[in-house]
């Protein structure tokens, strides 16, 4: 088993009492600034966690959760989020918002803060699947929820979304209207999102026998600047696709400035779906199909299992739930050809 450090490891590193370590992980003052400054670099250099005797000993409930987002720009979270809040309330829960910018020492860091401060449990869509840096969390009894990504290295209650039925629906649509040049730009190939709507594309082209082509795969981040930059690497082909299908909300944003920067006319020119809603899709002319899911259900149900868990630790199986999406046809896709 790991060994993990306590306050005595920290006081003989800082050579230092327990109580004056105490003191500073406390914030009750009273230290001169070089030795708190030892003291800290101790706690660092050990990766210290200030509560660790807590495992020990019964946890007091906060009646507080945390919540970890990679990216708190994106549309999607906040929505996500408000029916997180909803339920929450209901409950008379309080939670606290993180968002890591896609940084897994940002989020490691955010764990470590969350135990500290002694929430209850932690809904998380995480910045690394590899996860096993939220063993920190199962080992101090705090039960941890995923959304919209899985964590691989040990079993947490996830909350997902079809994300392989969502791009096969809008990739298959595209087909049925007669385009066979559709470009994808897709999401890091290390998440659930990612990896699943590039495996619905690819399923949609194989079982309507159109060649994968290499040129129209774009690889993005799920940021609005790759989206755009996705954008002009397709318009610069000679062979331009007739149809975009883009993975995620920023990236449909970054791709539609292009198109408009191009003058690469947006619905007739090129047809084009997006994964996820997005404000200005029905604002544009034409208006945006997308790939719509079902946000708030998806923080509704989040927190549901989230509390069941508080309440009832490990007497219940651990949980999947996979929501459907739902294509919405609107005006950006044309008809070049009949099928059938």
């Amino acid at each position: 088993m790991e060994y993990k450090p306590n306050i005595q490891d920290v006081a003989k590193l800082a050579n230092v009492s327990i109580a004056t370590v105490s003191r500073v992980i406390n914030n009750q003052g009273g230290v001169r600034k070089e030795t708190e400054e030892r003291i800290l670099k101790a706690i660092n250099e050990l990766g210290y966690i200030r509560n660790a005797a807590a495992r020990t000993m019964k946890r007091k409930e906060t009646n507080t959760i945390g919540v970890i987002v990679p990216d708190i720009k994106n549309p999607f979270f906040p929505l996500v989020m408000a029916g997180i809040e909803q339920k929450a309330r209901e409950k008379q829960y309080f939670t606290i918002l993180s968002s890591t910018n896609e940084s897994p020492i940002v989020e490691k860091e955010i764990v470590k803060n969350f135990i500290e401060r002694g929430v209850d449990g932690v809904i998380i869509t995480t910045a690394n699947e590899n996860g096993d840096h939220l063993k920190l969390l199962q080992e101090q009894g705090i039960p941890i929820v995923a959304v919209d990504r899985s964590i691989k290295s040990f079993e947490v209650d996830t909350v997902l979304v079809d994300n392989v039925k969502g791009a096969y629906q809008a990739v298959q649509h595209l087909i049925l209207q007669g385009h066979e040049k559709i470009a994808i730009i897709c999401g890091p190939q290390t998440t659930t999102p990612g990896r699943d709507r590039f495996l619905g594309y690819k399923k949609a082209l194989e079982n309507y026998n159109i060649p994968l082509d290499e040129r129209y795969v774009i690889q993005g981040d799920f940021g609005e600047q790759s989206g755009y930059l996705a954008t002009q690497k397709l318009f610069a082909l000679d062979d331009k696709p007739t149809a975009i299908f883009s993975s995620n909300n920023l990236m449909t944003i970054g791709c539609v400035k292009a198109l408009e920067e191009l003058n690469w006319k947006l619905g007739s020119e090129v047809s084009f779906i997006g994964f996820d809603d997005v404000d200005i899709a029905t604002f544009l002319n034409p208006k945006l199909s997308v790939v719509s899911r079902p946000m708030y259900a998806l923080g509704e149900i989040a927190f549901q299992l989230l509390h069941e868990r508080i309440c009832f630790k490990e007497n219940l199986p651990k949980r999947k739930y996979l929501l459907s999406p739902e294509l919405k046809i609107r005006q950006s896709c044309r008809l070049v050809k009949t099928l059938f």
